[in-house]
C-alpha cells in the first residue's frame, strides 16, 4: 500500500529501489549497511564515501542512480548539499544521526542499522535475525 511516509511505496513502480549509503570514507558504517541490506526485497544496495580519500568516493553517477540516500551524520548532509545540491533534483536524504563509533558489522551497528533504517524500506515477511 503506497504511503507518502515511505518513499519506496510509490504507485504503480515494481522496480527494485536503489538505495546509496553514505559516510566519510566508505570503511565502516556505509559499507556495513551496505551489506546489511543487500539481501532486503526489493532495494538493491550501494555505498560510498563524501570524502576525497574514501575507498569508493562518492561521484555524479552514483548519486544519480539512486532513489533514496541514506547518510550517517548531518555533516555528511551538509557535505552532499554543498558538492552535489544541484544534482539531488528533490531526492529525499535521510540522516541516521549514527556516529563514527562502530566497526564494520559490529553488532552493535548492524542493530542500530536494522531499526533506523528498515521503516523506510519495503516491508519485508523477514524475521528478526
Amino acid at each position: 500500500m503506497p504511503t507518502r511516509h515511505n518513499p519506496f511505496f510509490l504507485a504503480g513502480k515494481h522496480r527494485l529501489k536503489h538505495v546509496l549509503f553514505l559516510c566519510s570514507r566508505n570503511r565502516l558504517r556505509s559499507p556495513t549497511a551496505e551489506r546489511v541490506f543487500a539481501d532486503w526485497p526489493g532495494v538493491e544496495t550501494q555505498s560510498a564515501g563524501l570524502a576525497t580519500d574514501a575507498d569508493s568516493p562518492l561521484d555524479a553517477e552514483t548519486l544519480d542512480w539512486a532513489d533514496i540516500i541514506v547518510v550517517m551524520e548531518k555533516s555528511h548532509r551538509r557535505r552532499l548539499q554543498e558538492r552535489f545540491g544541484t544534482r539531488l533534483r528533490g531526492q529525499r536524504v535521510i540522516c541516521l544521526d549514527i556516529p563514527d563509533d562502530y566497526d564494520y558489522m559490529q553488532p552493535e551497528l548492524v542493530a542500530l542499522l536494522r531499526v533506523k533504517v528498515a521503516k523506510f524500506l519495503p516491508v519485508s515477511t523477514r524475521t528478526a535475525e
